[in-house]
């Protein structure tokens, strides 16, 4: 589709605050206003959760300027149950940074209540150039990947 613009990735958190708070402290996410919240027939029909009522805020995403996309998070009224997290299950599998250290990213994650996932790992690509990465998750079990090229 001509014209097509990525705009945000949204996670669902049973703490938005809270996990907002994460990514602004360590990735230098910055909150875009105004804070959302949201409920009524309009929210519920588009979601298709009845009784739908939720919470957030959008964050700008590092190393984009004013109008690069966003990660939002929200928190619902009401949360369904969901599958533990893994790198290898079908669909959305996790959302990358890079940074200057993935080892000192990875100690940092961990300090902020993360957990590992993997080892920190070096791959060369078929181009020779050198990527070191490791996954983690955040608090509440979304999977980051932490990256470095050289």
């Amino acid at each position: 589709m001509h014209g097509t613009r990525y705009v945000h990735t949204n996670l669902i958190a049973r703490d938005w605050r809270a996990l907002a708070g994460f990514y602004q402290t360590l990735f230098e996410c910055v909150p875009v206003p105004p804070e959302r919240d949201f409920a009524g027939p309009t929210l519920e029909a588009g979601t298709g959760v009845p009784g739908a009522a939720l919470q957030g805020v959008h964050l700008r995403l590092p190393g984009y300027g004013g109008g690069g996309p966003t990660l939002e998070i929200y928190t619902y009224s009401r949360l369904a149950d969901g599958p533990s997290p893994a790198v290898n299950r079908p669909g959305f599998g996790h959302i990358a940074f890079e940074v200057p250290s993935v080892a000192e990213a990875r100690r940092e994650v961990l300090r902020a209540g993360g957990t590992a996932v993997g080892e920190i790992v070096t791959l060369t690509t078929a181009a020779g150039t050198r990527v070191t990465w490791c996954y983690v998750t955040d608090p509440e079990g979304n999977i980051i990947e932490l990256q470095a090229w050289s």
